[in-house]
């Protein structure tokens, strides 16, 4: 298994998060894996992202010019990465805030409301887990949801370990719809 992961989004929406907890969950199952956030004016409302490589070897570069794997949390994220995907790559797109549909036809395509869901868990803030559990679904050779969950302890500081709780219940939300 080898999966090159692009997640994307607006600053704001949990993106280098996300990358950090799949990679946490993929080194507790005995994985590789490689993180490379992306800093800057992202954080302040622009397109942001991060990398994640996870395989079952010895990752050599963590360079992704292909990726097998988009999660696009909004609009810009998906025209960028949509075309810069692998052949018979999956792209995951947030069809809460995401209107236009994805263009190509040698991908898997498949979208998930994870504002939506969010939102009915009870948090404004939370599509990024919603969207990593609806990933964890579609390829759960990357983790279990419960290295997932059990990630979220080591990843969130804490003064930010009161909404665990929300987080899991929206984790396990994505993976159920």
């Amino acid at each position: 298994m080898h999966e090159e992961i692009v997640i994307s989004g607006f600053g704001g929406q949990g993106v280098l998060l996300a990358g950090k907890l799949l990679c946490i969950a993929a080194m507790r199952e005995g994985k590789f894996v490689s993180h490379i956030p992306s800093y800057g004016a992202e954080m302040r409302g622009g397109t942001a992202n991060c990398k994640v490589i996870i395989s079952s070897e010895e990752i050599s570069s963590p360079v992704i010019d292909q990726p097998t794997i988009v999660i696009a949390l909004n609009t810009p994220s998906m025209h960028k990465f949509e075309p810069r995907m692998a052949e018979k790559g999956l792209l995951v797109y947030n069809s809460s805030l995401i209107l236009d549909k994805p263009t190509r036809s040698d991908i898997s395509v498949e979208s998930v409301k994870a504002n939506d869901i969010s939102e009915a868990a009870g948090s404004l803030r939370a599509a990024n887990m919603a969207a990593l559990g609806f990933l964890l679904k579609l390829k759960p050779e990357i983790a279990s949801m419960k290295s997932l969950v059990d990630a979220l302890d080591e990843a969130i500081s804490a003064r930010n370990k009161m909404h665990n709780p929300i987080n899991v219940k929206i984790m396990e939300s994505g993976y159920q719809s």
